[in-house]
């Protein structure tokens, strides 16, 4: 018992060191040196974690900090773990929230946040292109994300999109063999059902009680609960959808809020999808923000439980390949979409895109972190306003 508990307070610690210090594409890096550290995955079992992560729905380092945490120390190691993960980056996007609603509107803070938005813009571009370069390798996928673009241009559904590239996908897109068949498969002996059913059922409880909130909220919570349970890959691609309902479908916010949004979770460690909170805290409060985020992150974690349980008998079939191919053609095709409605706002002026465009370039050939492009970013924006550069 005493090591068990040892072994949980080192995941504690371990994640919430992460939590605090990993931005951007640096978490991957950090979250794999942490685990090979700790001795709680080897090199083999990461790499086929970060396969199988990609596999169902949520943000695909949130996923695989799951995962780690699971392996280490069971369904209480996870939920340590994920805590963790997410909560130092939840703590601060409260606080720059409340600033944010509070003195946003002041001239000298809006003209900051402008710079903000144009540096988001750049980065989104970046992730754009290297998302379409990774993921469109022949006609038929690059025809689902021209589908699906023109689909949210005109205002589909983006959830009824993302299905359809799922069966798309499944059906155009499987590779014309499968993989090795799993001989004899058991479930091991030390799985943890109990666990695992117990955390499904409190998700789906939370889902079910936040039906009986006011209008507003229940929508919010069914909202964010709907897309951790359908969106795939990492947390950009999964934004397309939030915007589709936060900004266009429910008015939550407005396309400049949502762009600030986005900014202050890049500037924040961990998870880019705390965006959720910054959502969840305009439309009521710390409580609201708290909803907000375990709607988006708990679909996903029990996915995370269940799959690893499961996922050697699955990895072989060819149409969830397929599926999986389809999706994320179609999330670069969205993706594009947000990203043409960031620039009608955060690039709009020479000074602006002349910004947007040095991000760009920051991350694409010089590789930096995001959190250099942001400070360093603001730096020079605010020598722009100073000397009048800058509108």
């Amino acid at each position: 018992m005493r090591k068990e508990r040892k072994i949980l307070l080192q995941i504690f610690l371990a994640y919430l060191e992460i939590g605090l210090t990993a931005y951007g594409f640096a978490i991957l890096p950090k979250l794999k040196k942490m685990l090979s550290k700790h001795g709680w995955l080897s090199e083999e079992e990461l790499n086929e974690g970060l396969a199988m992560v990609q596999l169902y729905p949520g943000p695909i380092m949130f996923n695989l900090a799951t995962y780690g945490a699971y392996r280490a120390g069971g369904v209480i190691g996870a939920f340590l773990g994920a805590v963790a993960f997410v909560a130092p980056t939840f703590i601060l996007m409260i606080l720059l929230s409340a600033l944010y609603f509070s003195a946003g509107r002041i001239p000298w803070v809006s003209q900051v946040l402008m710079g903000l938005k144009a540096i988001v813009v750049g980065i989104i571009l970046y992730i754009t292109l290297e998302l379409g370069e990774k993921n469109i390798k022949n006609a038929r996928e690059a025809l689902i994300l021209l589908l699906s673009f023109i689909a949210l241009i005109f205002r589909a559904n983006a959830v009824i999109i993302v299905v359809l590239a799922f069966i798309a996908g499944a059906i155009f897109l499987k590779p014309a063999k499968e993989g090795k068949k799993p001989k004899n498969y058991t479930f091991k002996k030390n799985t943890s059902w109990g666990g695992i059913i117990v955390a499904s059922l409190v998700v789906l409880m939370a889902a079910a009680i936040s039906s009986l909130f006011g209008h507003q909220l229940k929508a919010m919570a069914l909202s964010f609960f709907k897309i951790g349970a359908l969106a795939f890959g990492n947390g950009v691609t999964i934004l397309p959808l939030i915007q589709a309902d936060a900004v266009v479908h429910h008015h939550w916010l407005t396309m400049g809020e949502f762009a600030d949004g986005i900014a202050l979770g890049q500037i924040t460690p961990g998870p880019i999808l705390i965006t959720a909170a910054f959502i969840g805290y305009k439309l009521g409060g710390v409580w609201a923000a708290l909803l907000a985020t375990f709607a988006i992150f708990s679909p996903s974690f029990v996915f995370t439980l269940f799959v690893s349980e499961i996922y050697s008998r699955i990895k072989h079939l060819a149409y969830l390949r397929g599926a999986l191919r389809g999706i994320l053609a179609a999330f670069v095709g969205l993706l594009a979409v947000m990203l043409l409605e960031l620039g009608k706002i955060g690039a709009t002026r020479p000074s602006s895109i002349a910004l947007a465009a040095a991000s760009f370039i920051a991350v694409k050939y010089f590789r930096w972190d995001v959190i250099w492009v942001f400070l360093v970013g603001l730096t020079l924006w605010a020598v722009a306003i100073f000397l009048g550069l800058a509108p």
